[in-house]
């Protein structure tokens, strides 16, 4: 098959399970492309508003090559954005068929805009679509205003979902959870984000004896990932004598608002590091213990199955989907609750180390290259036959 890969949102404002699936399904032996239009915002990464090309070129991500572009997004014209962010996706589509022909199908990463701007191309180009759903009810909240909600997006997405051959929301969870503003009168089928488990592979850790237990916490600074929960929860430990390291990576990690809780609530061996890159992830991964997560709304979060798939076991909240609550390497506490938290940290530090390397099967078992792109090969496969 020939297909075409359409993220919402990429590189360096994440959207990297749209590589790893294309990774995947090259590695099966299709012909796999991504064509990607980044909005990036001077709000929330200056430097790469200034800095990142101008013009739209081809490169090179770790084997699978990549159509970019990045748009100027200009603050408070949302609508214009989506206008341009659309024009722009359609106009590189024109100039891809010139290359290589219509692809036989083309594999949106959310409908917010991809997956719209996919409907629009399949209508013109005869091309059928499927659309892989990534956001949270949080995030379209922020956007929309809480359900019902009157804002101008939602009937263009719901249009969407409607003509997609089929979408593939990465939890069961989500089709009710985003029903309130899409419904569900559309053909769906859970599929798991994939991993690239051969590079987040199984590693035996050093001994705990002797030295602070080593949680980290990958996620950028924002509210919804609940570092202010987080950092509650390592004050009450650090008031208990619990000795305890916390190394958090992502955007604004580094940034002066972080800093500053950091500082008022007086913690002790808490270090941050900004956004790191995939290397970055494992290295950190590999020196630590345990993964937390106190996110307030999450889909299906992909640092789960990386830290699992080295080998450490996790603690994040009750808004993961259950196929992520691995026994054994898996503690879910309430959403917004420290306390509970801190004792689910506190436990897991008196506790002896889970069986890593078991831990790290029962993921590859979950979210490997093969076993996703095997899913979503036949998914594939049923709607050209379908047509």
């Amino acid at each position: 098959m020939h297909i075409l890969e359409v993220p919402s949102f990429f590189h360096p404002y994440g959207g990297l399970f749209c590589l790893d699936q294309a990774k995947a399904l090259k590695g099966l032996g299709h012909e796999v492309r991504i064509l990607s239009n980044v909005q990036l915002g001077a709000t929330i990464g200056l430097r790469d508003y200034v800095v990142r090309p101008y013009h739209r070129f081809v490169h090179e991500m770790e084997g699978v090559t990549v159509y970019q572009s990045y748009q100027r997004g200009l603050p408070r014209m949302v609508h214009h954005n989506v206008e341009r962010w659309v024009g722009i996706v359609r106009s590189m589509f024109r100039d891809y068929v010139k290359r290589h022909g219509k692809p036989d199908v083309l594999h949106a990463h959310c409908a917010k805009w991809a997956g719209y701007t996919a409907m629009l191309i399949g209508e013109e180009y005869g091309i059928p679509y499927v659309i892989t759903e990534h956001l949270s009810l949080m995030l379209l909240e922020q956007e929309f205003g809480k359900a019902p909600s009157d804002a101008w997006q939602i009937p263009l997405l719901k249009q969407a979902y409607e003509h997609a051959a089929c979408v593939l929301p990465v939890s069961e969870e989500l089709v009710d959870s985003i029903a309130c503003y899409y419904g569900k009168n559309y053909r769906w089928q859970c599929l798991s984000n994939t991993i690239d488990t051969a590079f987040f592979h199984y590693q035996q850790r050093e001994s705990r004896s002797g030295r602070p237990f080593r949680f980290c916490c990958l996620a950028d600074y924002y509210y919804h990932k609940g570092y202010d929960i987080l950092f509650e929860a390592c004050q009450k430990l650090q008031s208990q004598g619990i000795s305890i390291e916390l190394h958090c990576a992502g955007l604004d990690t580094d940034g002066s608002a972080c800093q500053h809780e950091i500082k008022r609530l007086g913690l002790k061996g808490v270090k941050t590091y900004g956004r790191i890159d995939k290397e970055g992830v494992r290295n950190l991964l590999y020196t630590s213990d345990a993964l937390v997560l106190a996110s307030r709304s999450e889909v299906q979060p992909l640092v789960l199955l990386e830290a699992m798939s080295t080998g450490i076991p996790v603690i994040s909240t009750e808004c993961i989907p259950h196929s992520l609550r691995i026994e054994e390497g898996c503690t879910i506490v309430p959403i917004g609750d420290a306390d509970a938290l801190a004792s689910a940290m506190s436990h897991m530090v008196e506790q002896p180390a889970v069986d890593g390397e078991m831990l790290s099967v029962k993921i590859s078992e979950l979210a490997s290259p093969i076993v996703v792109g095997r899913q979503l090969e036949q998914v594939l496969s049923e709607v050209l036959v379908s047509r």
